[in-house]
């Protein structure tokens, strides 16, 4: 019996065509197609604190607020930078819609298809 094989260039290309439309494969991974946009783990301070500033002031447009995560809201708890940029950048990314450019917050935003919701903290 022959054994198929596909060449490596081939392979390559593949890859390259399907990595176009990378909302293609976050649907296929996921199956149901819901992602949300986290913090890469590696930002820094810096770029957390502007994350944050940017989508509530993009949020503010439109008269929404990041009260979730100020002292007493659902999502202040662990009170940290890295947390809080990525309540708030994943709360843009839904509201001005799901899509690589609405999380890349200067490359500094991760989409992904595991929901990062924590107790009482749902990610939309």
């Amino acid at each position: 019996m022959a054994k198929s094989t596909v060449s490596l260039p081939v392979f390559c290309l593949l890859l390259l065509i399907l990595s176009f439309d990378s909302g293609t494969l976050l649907k296929l991974a996921n199956g149901q197609g819901k992602t949300w946009c986290v913090t890469k783990p590696s930002t820094d301070d810096a770029a957390l604190a502007s994350n944050i500033k940017t989508a509530c002031d993009g949020l503010g447009i439109l008269g929404l607020n990041c009260s979730l995560i100020q002292p007493g809201g659902t999502c202040y708890q662990p009170n940290t930078l890295i947390n809080h940029a990525s309540v708030v950048m994943n709360y843009y990314y839904q509201v001005y819609g799901p899509q690589e450019h609405t999380c890349y917050f200067s490359n500094s935003g991760l989409i992904t298809v595991s929901d990062p919701s924590y107790g009482s903290c749902g990610y939309k």
